[in-house]
């Protein structure tokens, strides 16, 4: 798991990576029930990545 928000971030590029792979292969076999599932994913990650105000708190000591 990861433990701070940089780490965090770099998780949720890799998912974008891996449905980025998903999406041109979708394409390929134009698999469009396929392509709106990565759709809302991509949506539900980019949520989190751009999320406001971020994970990190400029209050704590951590």
């Amino acid at each position: 798991m990861p433990t701070n928000e940089k780490e965090y971030n770099g998780y949720l590029f890799d998912q974008l990576t891996i449905l980025d792979d998903l999406q041109e292969v979708a394409e390929t076999e134009q698999a469009t029930n396929t392509l709106k599932l990565i759709a809302k994913k991509r949506k539900q990650i980019e949520r989190k990545l751009y999320q406001m105000p971020p994970l990190h708190n400029p209050d704590s000591q951590s």
